[in-house]
């Protein structure tokens, strides 16, 4: 049983909805431990392909729970290791899907963008506005949103604290789509299903690689996927896929 999140399957998508409404799903300490332990739980279900993970229409998440941390010493923040929970995240091999309405900030953007995908409803805002308690994003919101959408931009929103309509998300490339609040978790969900019909091997490799992309030169990052590119052709969806192609058939892929 979770107290902070509730969690289903549907076909190969596991889904994961954050779940404390009265402060809109403010990303407690438990909340994480409870989410990245589904996480990782999905990652290890051989029958599950994607994940999403969604809030409400009012929220996704609207932050860290500063009342958890307001007393918090530089020690016990350093000794607690909030953010090493983070980088497990970082460790799924699975897609996973932000399902994204309403209020995505400080650490809920930092959530989102941990994210593989972003889908946001049209009432979707993000933002990092830890300046205005007197700190800064910690999870990770300086380096991913100035990757996601340039400097000049990641400055004005985090030096600020203002916030990212959808629209602009959208335009700066920190979402990868948009659709009404009515439909954003069936959006992301109708997404996660058509992936999940993909080669799990090559999904899986795939989002290794894109990842990479941040992390290595061009010449490494080439060089990287290569070697995964060559790698499938070790497993036996390779062989299915490309014979299926060639007789014009839907491919039945097994995971090996």
């Amino acid at each position: 049983m979770s107290d902070f999140i509730e969690i289903r399957k549907e076909d190969r998508v596991g889904v994961v909805t954050l779940n404390r409404p009265d402060v809109l799903n403010a990303l407690s300490f438990g909340l994480m431990d409870e989410l990245i332990e589904a996480f990782e739980a999905f990652d290890r279900d051989g029958k599950i392909h994607v994940i999403v993970l969604a809030g409400s229409e009012r929220a996704f998440a609207a932050g860290a729970d500063i009342g958890e941390m307001a007393d918090q010493s530089l020690v016990d923040m350093s000794e607690a290791d909030y953010f090493g929970r983070w980088s497990r995240i970082r460790g799924i091999r699975k897609p996973i899907i932000a399902a994204v309405s309403g209020y995505a900030l400080g650490g809920g953007c930092e959530l989102a963008m941990n994210c593989d995908i972003i889908v946001a409803s049209e009432s979707a805002q993000f933002g990092q506005p830890e300046i205005n308690i007197g700190v800064i994003p910690g999870a990770g919101g300086t380096q991913r949103l100035t990757r996601a959408v340039g400097k000049s931009k990641a400055m004005d929103v985090i030096l600020s604290g203002r916030f990212l309509t959808a629209k602009e998300a959208l335009e700066s490339g920190l979402v990868a789509r948009i659709v009404s609040k009515e439909q954003f978790l069936d959006e992301a969900l109708k997404l996660a299903g058509e992936i999940a019909e993909k080669p799990i091997l090559a999904l899986k490799a795939a989002k290794e690689a894109v990842l990479k992309a941040d992390e290595m030169p061009l010449s490494d990052g080439i060089e990287y996927e290569r070697r995964l590119f060559y790698g499938l052709f070790a497993t036996e969806d390779q062989k299915e896929g490309m014979h299926a192609f060639m007789e014009k058939r839907k491919p039945d892929y097994k995971g090996r």
